[in-house]
């Protein structure tokens, strides 16, 4: 596991070749022992809470596709996210 440290703003950036970003997350706020993260991510990364992802894993809830993944706000009430 990779252990960071970000400040309000600061971005940490995943994956990708040719230094072509996957993933961003964003430090969008930390107040009362939360930290509020905003993700951009290509259009074929899937993104999801991990109790989520794994019910899907397990096969028990599929997943809805809500697009807009860069946008605030987007997703649905449990946490999903396909990008």
């Amino acid at each position: 596991m990779l252990v960071l440290s970000r400040k309000n703003a600061q971005t940490v950036v995943i994956g990708g070749s040719d230094f072509e970003a996957v993933i961003k997350a964003t430090v969008l706020d930390i107040r009362s022992g939360s930290v509020r993260l905003g993700f951009e991510a290509n259009k074929h990364v899937a993104a999801h809470r991990e109790e989520v992802w794994e019910r899907i894993g397990a096969g028990s809830q599929r997943a809805p596709s809500t697009g807009g993944f860069g946008r605030a706000g987007s997703g649905t009430a449990d946490g999903s996210a396909t990008v």
